[in-house]
């Protein structure tokens, strides 16, 4: 065995414990399905109650049967699984299949029996798939195994699939034989209790028959082990996910901007994004994608040419392409002096190229012949209306033989023709992804240009800066006195300056004149917020008064303050906190919360309307690299308010990126924080103005 998985999807035999011979049950579909495979190698039914079935002798437990066996597939009831595993391990099979349920998706008394049967398994040194999967399969001729209960054998082919759902893994392979898409194996992985979808990841990037990788997910195991294969992996083989859970996750209220602007799943998305995993939002873009990367080389720009025999659906292309992120150059001179040699001058000589409705195939090949060669163009989409009058099968061909030496990547359109027609398919057979609609070829493409941006992006470092790390250690030692609790005000802005993030800092006043006194030594224009009582989130109580510009100003706005306070507890003194003002371009939010499946996410997002209202943020997994800072930033659909607009000057976005990777070495230092909101951090074009005006630390005892 080369690998230590080869014994679950190269196996040279394999024992059905549970084979039945009533028809319609899982035992006996399971055993159906590896003879009708034409599996190449023995097969072992086990069932004490019978002596034969399918034909073939059955015995009464694994260790009744004489030959060796790598593979057990398990499907008998939960209370006997693990007494089943005992005697596997005993005979020495090396794989286990446990398709029976009634484990931890059940609940805690499931969850216990699913923990023995794991300790069973490690006892032996048995890999175990499952329990509650669907089963397996390998389309390899030299193995061809479908231990599945499921009704398809898909089609050979280079993707591997791996499913936590049993049904989408039965639906998907159904559906793709339908669309011509073809698998090398497919896994069902069911509750992971012991082989994880990181587990078959690194089975996969060493497996030639595999060149493209599609995942259905609805959790993560071990996200942080996930983030390092995949990044690994996507180097080479693309992986394509759908992963399920969109919607809010229903935790607890969070206490700041970030934590609550993370509610819905960003940090599967930043996962993703930080290693390289193709995350699309539908089952049909995932057919899509998997189909172009399987059948076509990845793009290496966005620059796409349109070659059709109808107007409209050139145009809806064109739309569906720029609204993607694509562009549509313009054809060289070259290539239309070409182009206009046999072309009909009714013909667009522009891109998209309309070759009016009278073009076939002998039209289709010439043109593309041309174009082909024209040097702007990363990707070429035919589209071809079907008319009665020309034949689709001929078109079809001349689209091949055309493109057939092309390093490009082609995505062909057969506007409205349906899934599979003789001209689909035989492109289809022959390496070109054939659509239905423009729109699902330029989703793909850009989604495919996607991925050869991670490709070819640099690969960044995690810097380490010069801090005062004791300091922030003190605060958070005083602050907690063993128990979770908030640092705000002054201490927060200490813990910001000791990892060196600018921020305003505070002084402080018990009355008037104390307060004039302050602001003078601050020097106006000031800032004034209530000190005690000590709350989060002074602005919504209206604990906050800015721009004060004179004596008496600051002296009305202390006995303001004093009076939205109203009555304090007898253990309390009304006093004030006081600013320097910090004005700048534009205000910004950058924090951190912990996700319970990929531990800290550093955010950044613009202050005001576009964090409260547009919630325009965007989150990263920590360590967060110099490289992904300055994605954070340019991520962002409001970032070219940061780079000058309509007359403002750009901001200093250097000492922006660095704080974040400050904010980011603060995170990996001290493991107590579960939140952190620095908010506003003023930007400016002037670094000595771009400063943290307000901050605050959640805090837990580390």
């Amino acid at each position: 065995m080369r690998h230590e998985l080869d014994s679950i999807f190269r196996p040279t035999s394999v024992a059905v414990i549970g084979a039945s011979t009533r028809k319609s049950t899982i035992g006996r579909e399971t055993l159906h399905n590896i003879l009708t495979a034409e599996f190449n190698g023995k097969v072992f039914p086990v069932n004490p109650k019978a002596s034969v079935i399918h034909s073939i002798k059955a015995y009464s437990t694994i260790l009744d049967v004489p030959d060796a066996v790598d593979l057990a597939i398990v499907i008998v009831p939960k209370e006997f699984v693990k007494d089943v595993a005992r005697q596997c391990g005993e005979k020495g099979v090396k794989g286990l299949v446990v398709i029976s349920a009634g484990f931890s998706e059940v609940g805690t008394e499931g969850k216990k029996l699913e923990d023995d049967l794991l300790k069973v398994v490690r006892q032996y040194g048995m890999r175990m798939i499952g329990p509650n999967c669907f089963g397996i399969v390998n389309t390899d001729p030299e193995v061809s195994l479908n231990a599945t209960f499921g009704k398809t054998f898909p089609k050979l082919g280079k993707i591997g699939f791996i499913t936590q759902s049993g049904g989408m893994g039965e639906a998907i392979m159904s559906q793709a034989k339908e669309l011509g898409i073809g698998f090398s194996v497919v896994a069902s992985i069911g509750n992971k209790a012991d082989i994880s979808s990181n587990d078959i990841l690194e089975y996969f990037k060493n497996d030639p028959n595999t060149d493209v990788i599609l995942m259905y997910l609805e959790n993560f195991g071990n996200p942080r082990h996930f983030t390092v294969i995949a990044r690994e992996v996507s180097q080479f083989k693309p992986i394509v996910a759908v992963k399920s859970g969109r919607t809010k996750l229903g935790a607890k209220a969070a206490s700041s901007h970030t934590g609550a602007l993370a509610g819905l799943d960003v940090g599967v998305d930043a996962l993703f994004d930080q290693a390289g995993v193709i995350r699309v939002d539908t089952v049909e873009e995932l057919f899509d994608v998997a189909a172009a990367l399987s059948m076509q080389p990845v793009p290496k720009g966005n620059r796409v040419v349109v070659v059709s025999n109808a107007g409209g659906p050139g145009i809806l292309a064109t739309d569906a392409l720029i609204n993607n992120g694509l562009e549509m150059p313009p054809f060289n001179r070259t290539t239309v002096q070409e182009l206009r040699k046999f072309v009909s001058a009714e013909a667009s000589f522009s891109n998209p190229m309309d070759m009016v409705a009278g073009a076939g195939g002998k039209e289709f090949k010439l043109t593309l012949d041309i174009v082909k060669k024209d040097k702007r163009y990363d990707a070429i989409m035919p589209i071809f209306v079907p008319p009665v009058t020309i034949d689709e099968f001929d078109v079809a061909k001349n689209i091949q033989a055309a493109l057939a030496d092309t390093d490009k990547t082609v995505l062909a359109c057969f506007f409205g023709a349906g899934e599979s027609t003789v001209g689909i398919d035989y492109l289809k057979e022959h390496g070109i992804p054939t659509f239905v609609f423009p729109e699902a070829v330029a989703k793909t493409l850009a989604i495919m240009n996607k991925y050869q941006k991670w490709l070819t992006r640099p690969k960044g470092k995690v810097k380490n800066f010069k801090v005062d790390s004791r300091r922030v250690e003190q605060i958070i030692t005083e602050a907690l006195q063993g128990r979770e609790g908030a640092i705000v005000g002054d201490k927060a802005i200490e813990i910001l300056t000791a990892y060196g993030i600018p921020a305003a800092e505070y002084v402080y006043a018990d009355d008037e004149k104390q307060a004039v006194a302050e602001a003078h030594k601050s020097g106006y224009p000031v800032v004034m917020k209530i000190n005690t009582p000590s709350v989060l989130h002074k602005t919504e109580m209206g604990g906050v008064i800015v721009d004060l510009r004179s004596d008496r100003e600051v002296r009305d706005a202390f006995q303001e303050l004093k009076k939205r306070v109203g009555k304090l507890k007898k253990s309390e003194h009304f006093s004030v906190a006081i600013q320097q003002m910090v004005s700048g371009v534009m205000e910004t939010v950058i924090g951190m919360t912990i996700d319970p499946s990929f531990g800290p996410l550093i955010m950044f997002g613009l202050g005001g309307i576009y964090v409260e209202v547009m919630k325009d943020v965007t989150f990263r997994i920590n360590p967060v690299t110099d490289r992904g800072a300055r994605e954070m930033i340019k991520s962002l659909r409001s970032y070219p308010l940061l780079t000058g607009f309509r007359g403002t000057p750009p901001v200093d976005l250097a000492t922006l990126e660095e704080t974040i990777l400050r904010l980011s070495q603060l995170v990996r230092d001290f493991d107590c924080f579960t939140e952190i909101d620095i908010n506003p951090f003023i930007v400016s074009a002037d670094r000595e103005k771009c400063k943290a005006v307000d901050a605050r630390f959640i805090v837990k005892p580390c």
